[in-house]
């Protein structure tokens, strides 16, 4: 063969070669190179009982993933420039400081309550919570990768390999805390890993959860009497189910459909999409959904009580997420989300009096009464998450505004961190909203008056025995929850705003919250919930939720790692913080000069 004709052949074995190498590269750079044996690995090598259970209204025709490439969305991650060794010798000692911690909490957990769905960090016994799928374990798989914990990853796949996921000792099951911790949490082990074990595992659980959406109108059973349905029984979605339990399954179906090819499991949980999203416009606070929706009647528009916080706070996560995970090839989601964010942004948002004049917010409760919509200016941890929705929905949506607004909400949250004796925000507290978002001088009095109207007493009588008795800081007028359960909102949005502005002062920020919650929840074997953080030091309570190792310390190593260990450009993190991959976008690199 002539040399010119060899050489459109060398060339394009070259680039088939290249491009083999960048597909073939699927699982993230994590501390050291690491691959399990595949013999090390129990498999069932079995199919899915579940997969063979007939339903009672089955699907006929499904709606299918979107095709075509996906769109190039806009970059969210700051680009970060070079450190200097003295700034990478401290972040790598905080770095260093929460992986310690973690491996703390799990060596708590492998030795008193191994297999257990929680391990009980005070009486060192265990607790069964979520189905005794042993949700601890399956909820800390990707943060055990993602730190470079291979040995006790390895060991902690072994173990999965004997889980039953398709049965439970639990006779009704959440279908949301099945979905978001187990199914989450296989999948995203599976996304970083690439072990075939970790997606059959998912693909079981996935294929039971499913049978949850065999309803008349496809709506899914919140809370699922799963053998009954199993033994043929019919079944009903709630006529008063919470919102974000009907409307926070989207992520983990689609991301299992992409994975399997199977499209009833997008099919369910876009057929949900669609109703909420058709009947959003049409509330009593157009763009937000209220906190209980009739999901039996197809009617998720009545309600007059609207929230970020407790029971709606994943529907709204899921909106921008959605629209990244499927590549923005489906503009229902973006347009969900918009609609939201104006809304909420009306409505919901309130800038909270304090001693610093801080230029912060937060995010309350709406009530609909007639013509009338009330404020209630309070303040949940659940909450915090939605400055990190906020600021990757504005880069994403190229509104620069929503990143600042985004900012401003993640500063509420670490002010009320700073604003208590330990250190910690508590579950629920009472604030008082500015009387004008321009103008809001602190007024000590307006403080006090503020806290005698909350107490249901006279303004003009002397709240400072209030103040004393219930430790109340400057700008706080009632603290109706005063725990902390290990919760990881507030991180979650430092560590989102780090990434997307590449500023070092949330890195600060997260080292002041992780040392006082690390101080405060130590036990001999883990760490413990807060009863009273507005007590220092507070009292421990034995009770230390998955989410404690499957996201709050997951988010502050992050925050801490280089800042590509798990890119918000690559990823997308489900309500529980694991990591599905993004689709990717064609790189015709080799063609540019």
């Amino acid at each position: 063969m002539p040399r010119s004709a060899r050489r459109p052949l060398f060339v394009f074995t070259c680039l088939f070669f290249l491009i083999f190498l960048y597909n073939r590269h699927t699982s993230i750079p994590s501390q050291g190179s690491h691959s399990v044996a595949s013999n090390s690995i129990k498999t069932s090598n079995g199919h899915s009982s579940w997969a063979k259970h007939a339903q009672r209204y089955p699907v006929t025709t499904f709606r299918e993933l979107p095709t075509g490439q996906p769109l190039a969305l806009p970059q969210i991650q700051a680009r970060f420039g070079r450190e200097t060794a003295k700034e990478r010798g401290v972040r790598e000692y905080r770095l260093a400081a929460v992986r310690d911690s973690f491996k703390h909490a799990w060596q708590g957990y492998r030795e008193h309550a191994w297999l257990s769905d929680e391990l009980l960090p005070l009486s060192h016994g265990s607790h069964e919570a979520f189905g005794n799928w042993s949700a601890t374990l399956v909820d800390s798989l990707d943060t055990l990768w993602i730190m470079g914990l291979h040995e006790e990853f390895d060991e902690a796949v072994a173990a999965v390999g004997g889980i039953d996921f398709e049965s439970s000792t639990s006779k009704i099951v959440s279908v949301f805390e099945t979905t978001i911790r187990y199914l989450g949490g296989l999948l995203a082990a599976y996304d970083l890993s690439g072990l075939p074990l970790l997606l059959e595992k998912a693909t079981h659980l996935g294929e039971m959860l499913y049978a949850a959406f065999d309803t008349e109108n496809r709506m899914p059973v919140s809370y699922w009497d799963w053998k009954s349905c199993l033994e043929g029984g019919d079944q009903s979605a709630l006529s008063r189910a919470v919102s974000a339990d009907v409307g926070s399954l989207s992520l983990e179906f689609t991301r299992l459909s992409q994975l399997t090819g199977d499209p009833k499991f997008f099919d369910a949980v876009q057929r949900v999409s669609e109703a909420f999203g058709e009947q959003q416009n049409s509330t009593l606070l157009p763009g937000l959904w209220p906190l209980y929706v009739n999901a039996m009647g197809n009617d998720f528009a009545s309600g007059s009580e609207f929230s970020i916080g407790a029971m709606a706070d994943s529907l709204y996560e899921y909106l921008p997420k959605m629209h990244m995970l499927l590549g923005g090839l489906v503009p229902m989601y973006g347009e969900m989300h918009l609609s939201f964010v104006t809304a909420a942004t009306d409505w919901l948002f309130f800038r909270p009096m304090n001693p610093d004049d801080r230029d912060i917010l937060m995010s309350g409760i709406a009530r609909v009464n007639g013509d009338q919509v009330s404020l209630d200016d309070s303040g949940q941890h659940l909450a915090c998450f939605i400055a990190g929705v906020v600021g990757i929905g504005g880069k994403i949506f190229h509104r620069d505004k929503d990143v600042e607004v985004a900012a401003r909400l993640a500063d509420g949250c670490v002010w009320a961190y700073h604003s208590f004796e330990s250190g910690i925000m508590p579950e629920m507290m009472d604030l008082t909203a500015c009387p004008h978002p321009d103008a809001c001088a602190w007024d000590e009095k307006a403080w006090h008056r503020a806290v005698m109207r909350k107490a249901g007493r006279s303004e003009d009588g002397n709240a400072t025995d209030i103040i004393k008795s219930k430790h109340l800081p400057p700008g706080f007028t009632n603290i109706p929850d005063t725990r902390y359960i290990l919760r990881p909102e507030a991180i979650e949005s430092v560590l989102i705003m780090y990434r997307i502005t590449g500023d070092v002062r949330w890195q600060d920020k997260a080292w002041e919250m992780f040392s006082a919650i690390e101080k405060a929840t130590r036990t001999e074997v883990a760490h413990a919930s807060l009863e009273n953080v507005a007590i220092n030091p507070p009292k421990q309570v034995d009770k230390m939720e998955s989410f404690w190792t499957a996201e709050t310390l997951k988010y502050f190593y992050l925050t801490f790692s280089e800042p590509d260990l798990v890119s918000l450009d690559e990823y997308v993190f489900n309500t529980e913080a694991h990591p599905f991959r993004r689709p990717k976008v064609a790189k015709s690199w080799w063609w540019k000069r």
